[in-house]
């Protein structure tokens, strides 16, 4: 994908009323991501490049599985208030392979939130399309380490 691509992603995010996020660390080799919150709702975009491509062309599967990952992690922060939470479980279906230059849109939902343990649903679409369904369990935790 050529930088007009990326550039031309960028604009009609923009546009949209997305913001990147500030990452660091993996994330950051990984984006950049989008975000927005629209009626209480968060929306998180990720506009694949050729840095994201598997052997065959595609999206590979690994970058699909880290945005809703990252994606349901960052809600259930947001909607529970906790700051630091580790993943303990993350079910990936993929239903359709993603095309590098495709933008990726993860609308992560709680499908129910313990004491401990925050359940998270998402599905990745490209245009509305569902191209992975992913379940998470993510692990409330006292601090950092």
């Amino acid at each position: 994908m050529d930088r007009a691509m990326t550039s031309k992603a960028a604009a009609k995010l923009k546009a949209d009323g997305w913001s990147i996020l500030e990452t660091t660390g993996f994330m950051h080799l990984v984006g950049p991501l989008w975000e927005r919150k629209l009626d209480d709702h968060y929306e998180f975009a990720l506009a694949t490049e050729d840095k994201h491509h598997n052997r065959r062309g595609m999206v590979q599967g690994g970058v699909m599985m880290t945005f809703a990952d990252r994606t349901c992690g960052m809600t259930a922060r947001y909607v529970s208030g906790k700051e630091y939470m580790a993943t303990v479980q993350l079910d990936t279906h993929f239903v359709e392979a993603g095309q590098i230059g495709d933008i990726l849109i993860s609308r992560p939902r709680v499908v129910r939130s313990t004491r401990s343990l925050i359940f998270m649903s998402t599905e990745v679409t490209v245009d509305d399309r569902c191209i992975v369904m992913a379940n998470g369990v993510f692990k409330i935790l006292k601090g950092p380490g």
